[in-house]
């Protein structure tokens, strides 16, 4: 329990606006509860702590030429909010322990994971497993816009590659290369230039040279486009997939709250045959809106609805 001390330091923090001070004092109230055995409660006020830490973190100054590159996000998932694979868990689990322990490893000259490439369909959870990673780590999240990168400064663009490794290097963070095919296609295809070929060679030299304390997040819908030298610069590669029978259901159930019968979203289950996590998301999300609007309980018509009118839409 909290001391009475504790208690007056953590009021007069307070009214003094220090955050670090009221940050300190709480974490200590954490540690004092986890002692006598209430490990629920102090995990919960290390989140609550973490997360306003992370909101009240002071904006980085981004050099203007590269502000249009960057998409800073403030990570809100966690773990638990991942609907995949148990080996999917279990790999971002080890990047999450491998980098809390990184100093462990540098003692035995090992480094940890931190140049990960995720693979999959649009929609199956690799831009959420980002942020998740960041959130988890309370790290800032940086999404690099590679399409802007490469089209935007053709011609420029391995300068520009330069001052964001540059970044990478000041300002520890997980920063993830989305559309990462724009700049790692295969050196050599009939349809590609030059220019591409010195940018890819570009990111290939800063890769390898980057020894920094940052999580650097590839993603591509399609690995086989990708260029054979950039596999062995990464630490891992993780693959995501289309939802299984079982992830289905798990993201209906998650998604509706448990209001519907498991029984009566098992008739949906092949209606639901081809859509991604993400379009099974918005599918709930869309009944559940018209279950607000019209007052009605949600009801697992208004999933199959849904479901239908997504479909209807990609077949137009």
């Amino acid at each position: 329990m909290a001391n009475s001390n504790q208690i007056k330091n953590l009021i007069r923090s307070h009214y003094n606006d220090s955050n670090d001070s009221f940050s300190t004092i709480a974490l200590q109230i954490a540690a004092s509860e986890a002692k006598v055995g209430h490990l629920k409660f102090a995990e919960e006020i290390r989140k609550i702590v973490d997360g306003a830490n992370l909101s009240h973190r002071k904006p980085i100054i981004v050099a203007p030429d590269l502000r249009g590159l960057f998409l800073e996000k403030i990570p809100t998932e966690t773990l638990s909010d991942l609907v995949s694979s148990e080996d999917i868990h279990h790999r971002i689990e080890r990047i999450l322990v491998e980098y809390v322990n990184r100093d462990k490893l540098l003692r035995n000259n090992l480094e940890n994971r931190r140049k990960i490439l995720f693979t999959g369909p649009a929609g199956t959870g690799k831009t959420m497993s980002a942020s998740i990673i960041a959130n988890e780590l309370n790290l800032p999240l940086y999404v690099v816009l590679t399409e802007k990168l490469v089209t935007k400064f053709m011609g420029e663009t391995s300068a520009r590659l330069r001052q964001i490794f540059d970044f990478i290097e000041l300002q520890p963070a997980v920063y993830l290369f989305d559309e990462f095919d724009a700049i790692g296609s295969q050196r050599g295809k009939e349809n590609e230039v030059g220019e591409m070929r010195r940018v890819l060679n570009s990111f290939l030299q800063f890769i390898e040279r980057d020894h920094s304390d940052s999580l650097i997040i590839a993603a591509t819908n399609d690995m086989n486009i990708l260029d054979n030298a950039l596999f062995r610069r990464f630490d891992d590669v993780i693959t995501y997939s289309m939802p299984s029978e079982d992830e289905t259901l798990l993201l209906l159930q998650t998604k509706t709250n448990g209001t519907i019968p498991t029984k009566d979203l098992l008739s949906v289950l092949p209606e639901m045959l081809g859509l991604s996590h993400a379009e099974i998301t918005r599918v709930c999300m869309d009944a559940i809106k018209d279950s607000v609007l019209s007052g009605k309980s949600l009801s697992i018509s208004q999933i199959s609805i849904a479901v239908k009118e997504r479909k209807s839409a990609y077949n137009h």
